[in-house]
C-alpha cells in the first residue's frame, strides 16, 4: 500500500494521541496544558499558538473520536464517523511546502484550533485508509494487557503487536518459557 509522507505522519498522530488515552493502569498521556504542549511539539504540528484548558478539553474529544473510528464495527459506521469529524473540523484543503518538507496538503483551515488541525489532517488520513479499502489496517494490540492502537502498514497485513520489540517479543519470550516448562515436566 502506498501511503504518501504526509499521510503516514498523520496516521502515526492519530495512533499517537489515540495512545495518550488513560487506559489498563497507564495515566492520561495529555492530563494537562503541557502535555498537550510537549505533544504537539514532539508531533511537529505546525502553526499552533498559546493552548490552554479548552484546548486540552478540545484534544481529549478528537481523541475519543479517533478511538470510536478504530472501534466502528463497520466501514459504514466509521465512514459517518470521520465525516462528522472531517466537517466539524471546517476543513479548507490548501497545497503547502513548508519547513524544508516537499509539496503536501494540508486540510486545516489557516488559524484553526490544534484540536480542528488533529481533526482535519488525521481524519483525511484515516479517510484515504478507508477508501483505499484498508479500513481492517487500523486496530490495536493483540497483547492481552496492552490494546494500543495502531496502522498495520505490512506488507501482508499480518501485524499483531503495537510494537514487535515489546508487546510482541514479551508474548513470545512467554510461550517460549510455557513450552519449555511443559517439555521439562513431561
Amino acid at each position: 500500500m502506498l501511503i504518501p509522507h504526509d499521510t503516514r505522519i498523520a496516521l502515526d498522530t492519530v495512533v499517537d494521541l489515540m495512545n495518550t488515552a488513560p487506559e489498563g493502569g497507564r495515566g492520561d498521556g495529555l492530563g494537562d496544558v503541557s502535555a498537550l504542549y510537549a505533544f504537539v511539539r514532539s508531533h511537529d504540528i505546525s502553526g499552533v499558538g498559546d493552548l490552554g484548558e479548552q484546548d486540552l478539553r478540545a484534544v481529549r474529544d478528537v481523541r475519543k473520536r479517533f478511538t470510536d473510528v478504530f472501534a466502528a464495527p463497520d466501514t459504514r459506521t466509521a465512514s459517518e464517523l470521520i465525516n462528522q469529524l472531517v466537517a466539524a473540523a471546517g476543513t479548507t484543503p490548501q497545497l503547502t511546502d513548508h519547513d524544508g518538507y516537499d509539496w503536501h496538503v494540508h486540510y486545516f483551515a489557516p488559524g484553526a484550533s490544534v484540536a480542528d488541525h488533529l481533526a482535519a489532517d488525521c481524519g483525511m488520513a484515516l479517510a484515504f485508509i478507508v477508501v483505499a479499502g484498508e479500513r481492517d489496517r487500523l486496530r490495536h494490540c493483540e497483547a492481552p494487557d496492552c490494546g494500543r492502537a495502531f496502522v498495520d502498514l505490512s506488507r501482508n497485513r499480518s501485524r499483531r503487536y503495537c510494537d514487535s520489540r515489546t508487546c510482541g517479543n514479551r508474548l513470545h519470550v512467554a510461550a517460549y518459557r510455557a513450552r519449555r516448562k511443559e517439555s521439562a515436566a513431561g
